[in-house]
């Protein structure tokens, strides 16, 4: 028995994660999977009624559980940033889901490139460090700098950019890695990569410009190439969202820092079909992981039916890969094969499908597998 928190969240999370249940339910009908499932009421609904985002009884709850499947987060009623770091950033930090895995698969014919190609692409996103740590504020010509680094930027701010004013005002985010938290990184990757059969790795980022801290990565992830006698590849990332334009297949396992995971995934999703194909998992390959579509809450539809369910439905594939049922994970894959080619799908991809019609043909097409 596997015991899964249920976390819809808001707006389109609801229906996405019903439907991901209903398939869920069908894999335990037709195989050895049994689980239980606890509903968590965390989203803007219960921050816009009590003020609380995420409580430690929430965490002590969570914590308890083999996996959380989780929906979306964001509501128009509350200021952007505030549901997101203080709900689904929160979660990540505390339970160290150090990993944001990212699947970029190549769903034909949805792939909106002219040439055909093939591809399987393996984002594997740092999830805990880089520019997501808060590390940032505001200074008024160096009057409120009560701290070092911020003397350090106003000085720096100075020499680039003389000003007369004494009240120009500045603001900075900075980006922190930790070598224990590349260490790790590194090593999931390389292990990502010899078990998905490659000999190779490709790791994304801006070390012509951010010198220190994408320095200190290259330095580890050289090392550990070595070790695991795996080649490794370097890519800027703007180089590299050029490249997954015109050459997505020649890529396979992806290590991409925090900011640029956020992004180039995003071009992923769109590039498999749009953000109602994109799943995600946020992986701590010790301790509890949380899975969930890309896409938004998606207010301006949510309660239509018009939303894809397809990416909900991969994360649970990936939950249940995670929970080390990947034969399972792969009846589900096919189902949402089968589902596409037969042209049963949602209106965002074509079809003429609701969401809960397209949940339901892919629950047949789970269960015809038995």
């Amino acid at each position: 028995m596997r015991h899964l928190a249920v976390i819809p969240g808001d707006g389109i999370g609801k229906e996405v994660v019903d439907v991901g249940l209903e398939i869920i339910d069908a894999i335990s009908e037709i195989s050895s999977f049994d689980y239980d499932a606890e509903l968590f009421d965390i989203g803007s609904e219960r921050y816009l009624r009590t003020g609380e985002l995420i409580t430690e009884e929430d965490f002590d709850d969570l914590g308890k559980k083999d996996a959380i499947y989780f929906g979306a987060i964001g509501d128009p009623r509350v200021k952007p940033g505030i549901l997101e770091k203080g709900i689904l950033l929160n979660m990540r930090a505390r339970f160290d889901q150090y990993i944001n895995l990212r699947p970029v698969t190549s769903w034909h014919p949805f792939v909106p490139l002219k040439k055909h190609f093939d591809f399987d692409i393996c984002f594997l996103r740092e999830n805990t460090e880089d520019f997501y740590m808060g590390a940032g504020g505001t200074f008024r010509n160096g009057r409120d700098a009560r701290v070092t680094v911020k003397r350090k930027l106003y000085d720096l701010q100075m020499d680039l950019h003389p000003v007369s004013s004494s009240d120009d005002e500045y603001a900075f985010e900075i980006g922190l890695l930790s070598r224990k938290g590349i260490e790790r990184f590194a090593d999931h990757a390389f292990r990502t990569a010899i078990k998905r059969g490659e000999d190779r790795i490709t790791l994304v980022d801006k070390a012509n410009v951010c010198t220190s801290i994408y320095g200190m990565q290259r330095e580890i992830f050289e090392a550990r190439s070595k070790e695991y006698g795996i080649a490794l590849d370097y890519m800027y990332v703007d180089a590299m969202a050029m490249a997954m334009i015109v050459r997505p297949h020649t890529f396979g396992t992806v290590a991409v820092p925090n900011l640029f995971g956020d992004i180039l995934t995003d071009l992923g999703a769109q590039l498999q079909g749009g953000l109602g194909m994109g799943a995600s998992g946020n992986i701590n390959p010790e301790g509890v992981s949380m899975f969930e579509p890309i896409h938004g809450s998606a207010p301006d539809i949510a309660g239509q039916g018009k939303a894809n369910p397809i990416a909900a439905v991969l994360a649970a594939k990936m939950m249940l890969d995670q929970l080390g049922y990947e034969e399972m994970g792969t009846l589900i894959q096919n189902a949402v094969r089968k589902c596409l080619d037969d042209g049963k799908f949602t209106r965002d991809l074509g079809g003429t499908l609701t969401t809960a019609e397209a949940g339901i043909e892919i629950k047949k097409a789970v269960l015809a597998q038995k």
